[in-house]
């Protein structure tokens, strides 16, 4: 990481010889704000976020990650729910590295999945399309959705599987696009929520 990061020796067997050590941080996002002043960048503050990950993230007004497949996982408490959101940040329906929306609802555990269909008004008939109003209707400025979603395809069209060395980065779009029905709905749905 850009705050700090775990380095491990070359040659080590596992990753339990390796030690914590201090990243670049804000010498670095000082040499790109002198190229970009805008910062044109999303942090992706995921996983375990230490208070001066989030301070870097502050300092140089980067948007955070909001993943949704991650918001229904316990309770309301949840920072990646729609209605914890704010408007620097970037949601996602998942990234390259979560299943799709089918796949995830479909390996989801009963709980998670009660706990997403009540939150979203949902029959569970179209989890990917539920999914994608959440993002679009939420107050993060942008929101993203794979295409995959937006296809509603299973995990056979999973991106990256972190960890496994093989079978990832393999889908390709269909030839054909993305069907007038889906694209008319996500125009509705850009108009209806201002994006």
């Amino acid at each position: 990481g850009f705050e700090a990061y775990w380095a491990i020796p070359y040659g080590s067997k596992t990753a339990v010889e390796g030690k914590w050590v201090k990243g670049p941080g804000s010498h670095l996002f000082k040499a790109f704000q002198a190229k970009w002043p805008h910062m044109p960048f999303i942090a992706e503050d995921l996983g375990v976020i230490t208070p001066k990950v989030e301070e870097l993230r502050d300092r140089f007004h980067l948007p955070g990650m909001k993943v949704l497949q991650f918001a229904f996982l316990n309770d309301s408490s949840n920072s990646f729910l729609p209605h914890y959101h704010i408007p620097h940040s970037v949601v996602y329906t998942g990234t390259h590295d979560n299943d799709t929306c089918q796949g995830w609802y479909q390996q989801a555990g009963e709980r998670e999945k009660e706990y997403f269909l009540e939150y979203s008004y949902s029959d569970g008939t179209e989890v990917h399309w539920d999914m994608i109003r959440l993002a679009i209707s939420s107050v993060s400025r942008m929101a993203i959705y794979p295409l995959q979603d937006v296809l509603g395809l299973d995990s056979s069209a999973r991106m990256n599987t972190p960890s496994v060395e093989k079978g990832n980065w393999t889908w390709r779009a269909p030839e054909k696009g993305i069907p007038k029905e889906s694209l008319a709905r996500l125009a509705h749905w850009v108009e209806l929520f201002g994006r």
